[in-house]
């Protein structure tokens, strides 16, 4: 491949390995790794974390996705990215994902359990204070956790 449409540039972001710290009481952080594969045509992003203490709510012990692999893309007729999600608990999921202007935004719109993201990067790019949220109808928005991301090291 003769290198990476130019759009792809602004997941460059995101390279890099992240500490994820969910805003739920009782649970540990999750280790994050973004990197690039085919020369720059997708974005991978790995994530995986120690099982919930027992002190978690059991909805969380009972729900562990770890580990769990994300591949983005880009459709370059339109320059939307897609993201390709599965985890350990066998669930697959298409999203919708945006860059810019110091937001990342992920979307997925499905009958009865909408999703959306929301993160804010820091001015030095290496937080990002974000939010899920779920809706049945796509109209009333709930908070489903908050999560921070912090940057550990850049990779390549």
């Amino acid at each position: 491949m003769d290198g990476r449409h130019p759009a792809l540039a602004r997941l460059d972001l995101l390279v890099g390995r992240w500490t994820a710290q969910p805003d739920v009481p009782g649970l540990g952080s999750a280790q994050v790794e973004f990197s690039w594969l085919e020369g720059g045509m997708f974005l991978r992003q790995f994530t995986d974390a120690e099982p919930p203490p027992a002190t978690a709510p059991q909805e969380w012990r009972d729900n562990v996705p770890f580990p769990t692999v994300c591949l983005i893309g880009l459709d370059d007729a339109t320059e939307e990215l897609t993201m390709l999600y599965a985890d350990a608990r066998g669930v697959h999921r298409v999203y919708r994902t945006a860059l810019a202007d110091g937001e990342w935004r992920i979307w997925r719109d499905a009958p009865g359990f909408n999703q959306r993201f929301i993160g804010t990067f820091s001015a030095d790019g290496n937080t990002v204070t974000s939010r899920w949220e779920t809706s049945k109808d796509g109209e009333t928005w709930e908070l489903d956790f908050g999560i921070t991301y912090v940057r550990e090291a850049p990779t390549g």
